[in-house]
């Protein structure tokens, strides 16, 4: 294999730029030419693609968003437009390509793997962490200490002045920010779509720690379980006590990814366009324990990572 392409799609995650670098320096070391796709599955469509050089990708590693920028495609669900993409893709002589992104961008690129027999490599980016068979998933740690720093320098305020804070995270399908955030924030409750919650069991909780003395609380939400706003107005009515809300939002997917991050990025980038040059097709690099892993898309479509339980139980129990 002599040219492969790369690109980002789906939501940006801090990390993606480390990860395209990874994918292009790899491939050029080991002779191969790289093109780039911008604005992902759309950017294959419209034939958006352009030959990177090492300089191209220079000072990326630090940056926040992606050089490629990236899109949601509604004309890549057609199977009709995919075989348009695959064509494009074998005009331009690439004979590979290494996605970068999440679930939905997976999906597509196992759908393009199979239906156009083109080979595809998958690397995870999702500040969601969502996806199975890797244990961390590209941005989900910066994505993390982004709302982290958030719930720490609301936690001052809420001291000082006495109140409950809601502090809304995202994650409309899964929890996992509001769970890692929430633990290492020392939140009172942690609120998440996977788990049913009694709102008066949290004000009761509320007011348990009242009487002990204390006289501030966070409360962490992902927004799939109920919205920052809601959950404020309420503990307000069933307690009386002062309370504020934050809503984070898109702050964070922004930012330069941490060190973890970087790393991550740049091992499974390296690792996506290895493997594909050697020949691997139709599977996702991740990370398991210390060790870079590969998965067939065939299991990754049919697994589905989920909230580790013992961690709210934990943050509970550290809450009293």
């Amino acid at each position: 294999m002599d040219c492969i392409a790369v690109l980002t799609s789906g939501g940006d995650a801090p990390g993606m730029n480390a990860a395209i670098r990874a994918v292009v320096r790899t491939a050029l070391g080991r002779g191969a030419r790289v093109f780039g796709c911008q604005r992902g599955y759309d950017g294959l469509l419209d034939d958006e693609l352009a030959e990177m050089r090492s300089t191209d990708v220079g000072g990326i590693i630090g940056s926040g968003g992606t050089i490629l920028r990236t899109a949601r495609s509604k004309r890549f669900r057609q199977p009709e437009q995919r075989r348009e993409a695959g064509r494009n893709l074998r005009e331009r002589g690439i004979e590979g390509l290494v996605v970068i992104g999440g679930d939905g961008t997976l999906k597509g690129a196992r759908a393009l793997c199979d239906e156009c027999d083109f080979p595809i490599m998958g690397v995870p980016a999702s500040i969601d962490n969502d996806l199975p068979c890797t244990d961390a998933s590209i941005g989900f740690d910066t994505a993390v200490n982004t709302a982290l720093d958030a719930v720490d320098r609301v936690r001052d305020t809420a001291y000082s002045h006495e109140r409950v804070f809601v502090i809304e995270v995202m994650g409309r399908r899964n929890g996992f920010i509001a769970v890692e955030a929430g633990l290492a924030g020392g939140a009172e409750a942690i609120l998440i779509p996977e788990v049913p919650y009694d709102l008066q069991n949290v004000c009761d909780r509320l007011k348990a720690g009242h009487r002990r003395g204390k006289r501030s609380s966070i409360i962490v939400v992902a927004e799939g379980a109920a919205s920052a706003v809601e959950i404020h107005d309420l503990i307000r009515e069933k307690t009386g006590y002062d309370a504020r809300y934050l809503v984070l939002g898109h702050m964070q997917r922004g930012g330069h990814p941490t060190a973890f991050d970087r790393v991550l990025a740049t091992r499974l980038g390296a690792a996506a366009a290895n493997r594909l040059l050697n020949g691997t097709r139709g599977e996702m690099v991740g990370v398991r324990g210390n060790q870079v892993i590969s998965t067939p898309f065939e299991i990754i479509s049919r697994t589905e990572r989920r909230i580790d339980p013992e961690r709210l139980l934990l943050a509970e129990v550290m809450a009293q």
